[in-house]
């Protein structure tokens, strides 16, 4: 049994990105501007997740078994969003196990009862309502960019998990090549909003993929955020490109 030491709680925040000036007018009016966004949006979220045949679904619940995710386990998915995440998991953690979700948006909340079952709350990564050492795993799906701090959000993520617990992330990506992020800058700013707003004819929801594109283009390199977890105080943090120029993971561990 090796010890379990205790991270320091001195820290300047990191956040994941620079404030966007181009959607609000600075880093403290971030927050509402995005909980307004995903409130005016969150009925769109499956049908921009059908564009792309619904295969994120099928790739979430791979990834999580992967990792290591199985029957009996207690999982905690922040950012449950439509629980795309969610669902996978319980799936995964079945029988025996049980996942609970967590979200600080309304209406994402309310799309994520359509299709889930298990327990959902209402809050935020950086100070999650729940108890320390509960869980055996804790995910995020597609959600790290709208955290205001990352190290406070991996601090929170490493609290309530169990002793030997693991995170799991999954996020946007851009490569650092100049063609690969020229293609990726296309596709992700330019094709995907505009099928985007064809098959929702609403204008917030591009807007919502124009945003998701600029946090992805100046969120902090996967080393800031591999740096995060081990000042939060996991072991074996990892990155790992998935889909080049779209999609990529990161993982860590509690220590025993």
């Amino acid at each position: 049994m090796s010890a379990n030491p205790k991270p320091a709680e001195t820290q300047d925040p990191i956040p994941p990105h620079t404030p966007l000036t181009s959607y609000y007018e600075s880093d403290a009016d971030r927050r509402r501007y995005v909980d307004e966004l995903f409130n005016r949006t969150a009925r769109h979220y499956n049908t921009i997740e059908r564009i792309f045949g619904n295969g994120g679904l099928y790739y979430r619940r791979f990834s999580l078994w992967r990792a290591g995710m199985k029957p009996g386990m207690k999982v905690l998915d922040v950012a449950v969003g439509t629980a795309a995440v969610a669902q996978g998991a319980a799936k995964l953690v079945s029988p025996g196990g049980k996942v609970f979700g967590v979200d600080p948006n309304k209406c994402m909340l309310g799309e994520a009862r359509k299709v889930f079952k298990g327990p959902l709350t209402r809050g935020v990564a950086e100070s999650l309502p729940f108890k320390s050492n509960q869980f055996d795993f804790v995910t995020m799906g597609i959600a790290l960019r709208h955290v205001p701090d990352l190290v406070a959000a991996f601090r929170q993520y490493y609290r309530v998990l169990k002793p030997g617990g693991k995170v799991w992330i999954l996020e946007g990506h851009v490569p650092k090549s100049k063609i690969g992020h020229a293609l990726t800058r296309f596709a992700w700013k330019t094709v995907v909003p505009g099928l985007t707003y064809l098959a929702t004819r609403d204008r917030d929801a591009k807007l919502l993929m124009d945003y998701y594109w600029d946090t992805v283009e100046q969120c902090v390199p996967p080393e800031s955020i591999l740096a995060s977890m081990r000042i939060a105080g996991f072991t074996d943090a990892r990155f790992k490109g998935v889909v080049p120029g779209a999609i990529c993971e990161y993982g860590g561990t509690k220590p025993l």
